[in-house]
């Protein structure tokens, strides 16, 4: 990747351009493109990003994009092909063991179990207390309520209850 590195900063260079311009041009800060100059692979989180970054900056020196990144497809497969077998194997051990420790069937008494919460009896307590004081208002409001009594009748009823005595 060095090589690589070096070949964009060379031709970076030779056309003139700096690389604050570059940067600002790729929409990418200074230290991602010194990264890439430099052949710091480890300073991008992501190879595919990196990979992407290449061709962009590849396309914008007027360089061939595909040739570019061809040659860094080489050394991601360099690269990636220096890994033992040992660490492979390693490695596969650890994912089975991950895998088997997943698969042990766990007795119902002894598993930690989420508490689920539920809104409901935050829903349905505030109803059940709307629906009783609605029920008591209309019960209190009939207990009281006085009997309407017309005036006029009132009257009537008094004239013949004292026109019954004084006779």
């Amino acid at each position: 990747m060095k090589e690589l590195g070096e070949y964009l900063k060379h031709t970076r260079i030779s056309n003139g351009v700096s690389m604050e311009e570059a940067a600002e041009d790729l929409e990418l800060s200074t230290s991602q493109l010194e990264n890439i100059e430099s052949g710091n692979v480890r300073a991008f989180k992501d190879v595919y990003s990196l990979k992407q970054y290449v061709r962009q900056y590849a396309k914008y020196l007027g360089l061939d994009p595909e040739k570019v990144v061809d040659e860094f497809n080489g050394f991601l497969f360099e690269h990636t092909s220096k890994i033992s077998l040992d660490d492979i194997k390693a490695a596969q051990k650890k994912l089975e063991a991950k895998e088997k420790e997943e698969k042990k069937i766990k007795s119902p008494y002894t598993m930690e179990h989420k508490k689920k919460f539920s809104v409901w009896p935050f829903v349905l307590i505030p109803l059940v207390i709307l629906f009783l004081f609605v029920i008591i208002y209309l019960i209190v409001s009939t207990i009281n309520k006085a009997p309407v009594v017309d005036t006029e009748l009132v009257s009537e009823v008094r004239k013949e209850y004292v026109d019954e005595f004084t006779y």
